[in-house]
């Protein structure tokens, strides 16, 4: 379910309110550079952005675009109450570690990754137990800043840790739900099937309706109404399709159509629309298993 700001952070973070809290940066790329863009306009101040070297370009042009200082990671917390660590997951303890010398008492630090919880925080507790930590996740793609800031307010984003989070989102105009640690690897898988596996899905779209010779935006109209209709009626009423009819003769005759290194791709989804559509049955199973001219051999284990 939703949830709202609860609780409040400690008496210095009440104290700045929603927005004129002082913040820094640690990862100057594209998420991070669009969540401070994104508070700055909400009236938040930007006091230090951090990045590979203080003179790095991302973190330089970051710095100027939010009239801050350019700073090292281990100097950044210096001045912030709030410290955003916007690194690749796998950076972010050793991010947190590093900025923790320079850390105000009573600091927020979040990071923004969808994998992690607010575990990955511990080294940093061991090291600073008075300073206060989150996740906050937005469920947006971000190709581009412009786009990420568009996009932005009315999105979802996981979130967990202090209150002071939810406070964060609210005023980022974000949707809210709680995914505790040990739901955190299962959530992001989720949200990379939704996004990146949505978005390879649609290239095999692109290069299959190249080699018909059909416009690839023909099937803009197509893909956008099922997805309407997924969130619409759910995904089991939104499925059509020979597979939702139980056309076997369709299917036989799409395998046989495509070039070979595009069926393992259909082979799959096909599977997976016929457990969607509870139409699992031996002649489909023996027709997805055949190989077919060009098939690359299967592996005898």
């Amino acid at each position: 379910m939703p949830i709202g700001p609860t609780g409040q952070g400690p008496q210095e973070a009440v104290a700045e309110g929603r927005s004129g809290a002082q913040f820094a940066l640690i990862g100057p790329g594209r998420a991070g550079a669009t969540v401070a863009l994104a508070l700055l306009a909400r009236g938040y101040v930007a006091v230090a952005v951090a990045g590979r070297a203080p003179d790095a370009p991302s973190t330089t042009a970051t710095a100027a675009c939010l009239d801050a200082k350019p700073a090292l990671v281990s100097k950044a917390g210096k001045g912030a109450s709030i410290v955003i660590i916007a690194t690749p997951d796998a950076a972010i303890e050793g991010a947190a570690t590093t900025v923790a010398p320079s850390l105000e008492a009573h600091a927020l630090v979040v990071h923004l990754a969808g994998s992690l919880g607010v575990g990955v925080f511990d080294p940093l507790l061991a090291l600073r137990p008075d300073v206060r930590v989150g996740a906050l996740h937005p469920l947006q793609s971000m190709p581009s800043v412009t786009m990420g800031l568009d996009r932005l307010p009315g999105s979802w984003a996981a979130i967990a840790g202090d209150p002071q989070v939810a406070e964060i989102a609210e005023a980022l105009e974000l949707r809210t739900f709680v995914v505790p640690d040990e739901q955190r690897a299962r959530y992001h898988a989720t949200a990379v099937v939704a996004s990146n596996h949505l978005v390879a899905l649609l290239g095999q779209v692109e290069r299959l309706a190249a080699s018909a010779g059909v416009p690839f935006e023909a099937f803009a109209p197509l893909a956008e109404s099922s997805l309407a209709n997924v969130f619409g009626l759910g995904a089991r009423a939104a499925l059509t399709g020979p597979i939702s009819r139980g056309d076997l003769a369709t299917v036989a005759a799409h395998l046989r159509e495509l070039p070979p290194s595009e069926r393992d791709a259909y082979r799959a989804l096909a599977r997976e629309a016929a457990r969607l559509a509870d139409n699992r049955d031996n002649a489909l199973d023996r027709l997805l298993a055949d190989l077919l001219p060009g098939d690359p051999p299967t592996d005898p284990g």
